[in-house]
C-alpha cells in the first residue's frame, strides 16, 4: 500500500478529534488503523470564523462522504480525520492530474502492457479522483460513474477468481500428469526387469537347446556306426555263404 498522503485521490487536510469526544475509531477495511508517515504535519482544525457551507454543497459533501468515506488513525491520544476534498475542479487540475498519474507510473515502475498491480491501483486512484471531480459539479454523474466503477471493479475480480481457478487447476492437472508419469516410469522399469528375465531364460534355454542337440548328434553318429559295422558283418557272412554254395 502506498502512503495516504501520496493518493491521487485528493483530500483535505486532516482534522484531530481528542480521543474522550468519540468512541472507538473505525477501521478500515484490512482490519487496521493506518499510520501517517513520519514526515506528516497534521493541518490544525479550521477557525469558527469560516463562512457556512451552502446547501448545494452540504449534499455534495454527503455524497462524497458517502463515495468516500473519510480516513482515521489514531496518533498517541487524538483521532485524526481526513475527509475527501470538496474544492472545485479546474483545466489545470485535470492537466496536473495526469502529469501525477504519469510521474507514478515512472516512479513506482509500473508495467505498460499486461497484468501490473501497480499500474491498476494508480489508474483506480485516477478514476476515483475523476469521480470526485465530477460529483462536485453533479451529484448524479458521480453517483452514476460509482456505478461503473462498481461494475469494472466486479467484473475484474471475477477475471481474477477465474485465472486462479485455472491456475490451481493447472497445477492439479500437472502434479496428477507427474504422479501419473511416477507410475508409468515404474511399470516401465518393472516391464523392463520382466524383459531382462525373460531373455536371461531364453538364453538358458538356448543352451540347454544346444547341449540337447550335440548329444541326440553324438547318438545318431554312434547308431549310424553301429549299423554300418553291422551291415559290413552281414555282408561278409552273405559273401562266405555265396562261396559255400
Amino acid at each position: 500500500m502506498i502512503p495516504i498522503s501520496d493518493s491521487l485521490l485528493k483530500y483535505d487536510n486532516p482534522m484531530s478529534i481528542k480521543n474522550s469526544e468519540t468512541k472507538s475509531p473505525k477501521l478500515h477495511k484490512t482490519g487496521t488503523i493506518p499510520q501517517q508517515p513520519s514526515d506528516f504535519k497534521p493541518a490544525t482544525p479550521p477557525s469558527k470564523s469560516k463562512p457556512a457551507i451552502s446547501e448545494d454543497n452540504e449534499e455534495t459533501k454527503e455524497v462524497l462522504e458517502v463515495i468516500f468515506p473519510p480516513r482515521e488513525w489514531m496518533d498517541g491520544n487524538l483521532l485524526w480525520v481526513q475527509k475527501v476534498s470538496t474544492a472545485p475542479s479546474t483545466r489545470a487540475d485535470v492537466i496536473q492530474l495526469k502529469k501525477q498519474l504519469d510521474t507514478k507510473l515512472q516512479q513506482r515502475q509500473a508495467r505498460l502492457t499486461g497484468l501490473c498491480p501497480i499500474r491498476r491501483e494508480l489508474y483506480s486512484q485516477c478514476f476515483d479522483e475523476l469521480i470526485r471531480l465530477s460529483t462536485i459539479t453533479c451529484a448524479e454523474m458521480g453517483l452514476l460513474l460509482l456505478r461503473v466503477r462498481d461494475e469494472i471493479q466486479m467484473t475484474i475480480k471475477t477475471y481474477q477468481k477465474m485465472i486462479e481457478s485455472s491456475i490451481l487447476y493447472g497445477y492439479r492437472k500437472a502434479l496428477q500428469s507427474e504422479l501419473e508419469m511416477v507410475d508409468l516410469n515404474k511399470r516401465v522399469e518393472d516391464l523392463e526387469r520382466e524383459k531382462q528375465d525373460l531373455l536371461k531364460k531364453m538364453d538358458e534355454q538356448k543352451e540347454e537347446n544346444d547341449v540337447w542337440i550335440k548329444s541326440e548328434a553324438h547318438k545318431i553318429e554312434v547308431l549310424e556306426s553301429n549299423y554300418q559295422e553291422e551291415i559290413k558283418v552281414l555282408e561278409r557272412t552273405i559273401q562266405q555263404l555265396k562261396m559255400q554254395l
